[in-house]
């Protein structure tokens, strides 16, 4: 199985988080992608943040349960930190092939992941684009650090399994978790309509 792994709080999951896993699995040559709901982000604020089981079930409305699945993984481990996560899931599953996905604004920010660059070693990793956080990401220390290890999008179905990154260019959602909660849109997750579907 080759499997990509999304994580984040999804509060609330959007369509931003299902067009980055439905590119993913045409782009990347995936057999699932695994939505990681965390059970508190640490680089983000408690205050603000929906109950576990509300942001669990925003995920699950934009899955389909068979080749987007939704998580509770790391609520059921009660794991925070993402490098700890993959190497569980590295150790539950030794014949998987796994491959992180994150947008651009996460890639900006992963120096201040636990243990970065020992996550980057542990599994590939794929960046997309996201609003306002391309420049940022792609001129940021972490992409300094691992600029050896970045390989062309065409390349990117060899990564599962493998060391490196990509960046996947798409077309940017503009949607965030913050302005559907400032809109007032949770915990009703909103989804792409048909016509917005990659082919």
């Amino acid at each position: 199985m080759r499997i990509g792994l999304l994580g984040g709080s999804f509060n609330p999951a959007h369509a931003g988080h299902q067009q980055i896993a439905r590119e993913a699995l045409k782009r990347l040559g995936l057999d699932q992608v695994w939505l990681l709901v965390s059970p508190g982000n640490p680089l983000k604020p408690a205050k603000g943040m929906a109950p576990f089981a509300e942001r669990l079930a925003s995920a699950e409305k934009i899955a389909d349960g068979r080749r987007i699945v939704a998580s509770d993984l790391e609520g059921r481990l009660g794991e925070r930190y993402t490098v700890r996560t993959v190497a569980a899931l590295k150790r539950l599953y030794p014949r998987a092939s796994f491959i992180w996905l994150m947008g651009a604004d996460g890639l900006a920010q992963f120096p201040r992941w636990k243990e970065w660059r020992q996550l980057a070693r542990l599994v590939p990793i794929a960046v997309f684009p996201r609003p306002g956080s391309v420049i940022p990401a792609l001129k940021g220390q972490a992409a300094q650090v691992l600029h050896a290890g970045r390989c062309p999008a065409r390349q990117g179905r060899l990564l599962p399994g493998q060391e490196g990154w990509t960046f996947l260019e798409m077309r940017e959602n503009p949607l965030s978790a913050t302005a559907l909660r400032q809109a007032g849109a949770f915990p009703a997750a909103q989804t792409l309509a048909p016509s917005d579907k990659p082919d």
